[in-house]
């Protein structure tokens, strides 16, 4: 099979490629992404990369000469962009509308695969810890942009395969991934980026800004409501991996991917990174990420609505999920450990089994 990833310079795309190319089922890898190809992806076989981003209109022929089976769509640009977000929704939601046609116009296109979020079920003061979002629930209205941009364009997802499916003329089968936060060791070492675990774990190194990090992540700060899931990168890439090459008996379908079991809480996150918790009220989280969105204009990445996400617990339940396919690390052990493929990459003194 023949697959065709965006986001290809991005930690999930990357990944994805460089796991698959490993596959014997995977005759050819095509690759998108609008950042110059690492030195790392020029070591993985059976690579083709394409600069170009997916809004533009420059990267269809060369891709659709390739014959791609498999379709995955990763892209996005995550970091809110501060004062630009005309250009965020033009690389995002019509970049992916671009990917989404040239699927279901690609007469080579077996199956769509979309990498949405678990932000859009969003993070209400009415959330409840006990309460586990399931698929059927849907999304809701979020002010987030990351949040209120996926949602937009899972639907118009929807939207397009419906029409498509009306006319009679056979589509490609869709699989919908809202994955829970993701981590490993080849996120928090070999692609080392901001985020809170790094910056708890006290990852983030050079650098005015993460210094400023650093020291407010001194402490785990933490609201009443504080909780996380996580889903292991081994785990993703070996979901996203069947639903790309195996016979799955759907045609359009939404999964959460997160294990089952507990999540992880403010106390559990403490402990993991040897730190003691900060208690904090919502509007501390509120103005607090305020203040650095504007101060430093976006470098931080404490966008408008975000800080709800530290405040509000947003749980997805993993039972439909659990019913294709079992996760190898929990939620826990996903944050703590650093067992995994790419565990080569993190220094000896710092792993943990």
């Amino acid at each position: 099979m023949n697959i065709f990833i965006t986001g290809g310079a991005g930690y999930v795309g990357e990944m994805l490629c460089d796991q698959m190319s490993k596959n014997p089922q995977v005759t050819k890898i095509i690759t998108l992404d609008k950042e110059p190809q690492s030195d790392f992806s020029k070591s993985i076989a059976k690579l083709t990369y394409i600069q170009a981003n997916t809004s533009d209109n420059t990267w269809q022929e060369q891709v659709a000469a390739e014959n791609p089976d498999v379709v995955i769509h990763t892209a996005w640009q995550i970091r809110a962009m501060y004062g630009d977000a005309n250009t965020q929704w033009k690389w995002n939601v019509e970049g992916s509308k671009n990917i989404f046609s040239f699927a279901f116009n690609t007469p080579s296109v077996k199956k769509i695969i979309y990498f949405s979020t678990a932000s859009s079920y969003a993070a209400y003061a009415t959330n409840e810890l006990d309460h586990y979002f399931t698929e059927a629930e849907g999304f809701r209205n979020d002010g987030y942009i990351y949040a209120h941009e996926k949602k937009v364009t899972e639907e118009l997802l929807h939207d397009m395969y419906n029409t498509r499916k009306e006319t009679g003329v056979k589509t490609p089968q869709v699989s919908i991934v809202r994955p829970a936060a993701l981590t490993g060791p080849r996120g928090r070492f070999m692609r080392i980026r901001f985020g809170l675990q790094s910056a708890l774990q006290g990852n983030l190194k050079g650098g005015f800004i993460n210094k400023i990090i650093t020291m407010l992540t001194s402490y785990v700060p933490a609201t009443k409501q504080w909780v996380r899931q996580f889903i292991h990168e081994d785990d993703v890439t070996d979901i996203v991996t069947k639903f790309a090459l195996e016979d799955m008996d759907w045609d359009y379908n939404v999964f959460n991917i997160t294990p089952t079991g507990e999540p992880v809480y403010a106390a559990d996150m403490a402990k993991a990174v040897n730190k003691k918790i900060l208690p904090i009220q919502p509007w501390m989280a509120r103005s607090a990420f305020a203040f650095f969105w504007h101060a430093t204009r976006g470098k931080i990445p404490t966008c408008p609505g975000s800080w709800r996400f530290y405040s509000y617990p947003v749980l997805m339940s993993g039972e439909k999920l659990a019913t294709v396919y079992t996760c190898k690390y929990s939620s826990p052990d996903a944050f703590s450990k650093t067992t995994g493929r790419y565990e080569y990459t993190v220094p000896e003194e710092m792993r943990v089994s």
